[in-house]
């Protein structure tokens, strides 16, 4: 049987999808990439690391369809379906299995290292292949230029990224259950 979700359940998804939405402004460009860095990975794994495997999937397709529906809530302020089906839509489908995949296997119980591990080993390729897959498919960029102009760039501030939120992660989690049980 299906657990209901809650009104606190909903208000942290909206929060969350919100929150998703901002980070995407925060972007700084890259001398050699036509894709900037920005804070939504972090956003990407505080989502996974909060919520269940399925209302992370959920938050991530309400800012994925508010973002194709064309409010500007996509990286650098853009919005609309060709985003999505431009060379950089394939990260957000890589953010979809990231999420899910982050929150499946994060376990049940709050670690800081395996929160790590999940973010930066799984995570991380979960966001890069399909990005980069995307990419390749829809530009004349041989497989060196991709790699140079559409990973590599990213890995360190990813990682850096990928610990901050398994960081933060672990106390706003302790904050959620004791907010929600003071009901």
């Amino acid at each position: 049987m299906k657990k209901k979700w809650t009104t606190f359940d909903l208000t942290k998804m909206a929060l969350l999808s919100a929150l998703l939405s901002i980070s995407s402004y925060i972007t700084i460009p890259l001398p050699l990439s036509s894709i900037g860095l920005t804070a939504q990975t972090f956003v990407i794994n505080l989502i996974a690391l909060i919520l269940t495997p399925t209302q992370a999937i959920s938050t991530v397709l309400v800012w994925i369809f508010i973002g194709t529906c064309g409010l500007p809530v996509f990286s650098g302020g853009r919005g609309g379906f060709f985003v999505l089906a431009g060379p950089t839509g394939g990260y957000m489908f890589g953010f979809l299995l990231a999420v899910y995949l982050i929150s499946l296997l994060k376990g049940r119980s709050i670690c800081l290292k395996r929160y790590c591990l999940v973010t930066i080993g799984i995570g991380i390729p979960c966001i890069y292949l399909p990005g980069a897959l995307f990419m390749y498919l829809q530009t004349s960029m041989n497989l060196k230029a991709l790699v140079i102009t559409a990973i590599l760039p990213y890995i360190p501030m990813d990682i850096v990224k990928c610990i901050g939120a398994s960081a933060i992660s672990i106390p706003l989690q302790r904050a959620l259950v004791k907010i929600n049980t003071k009901k």
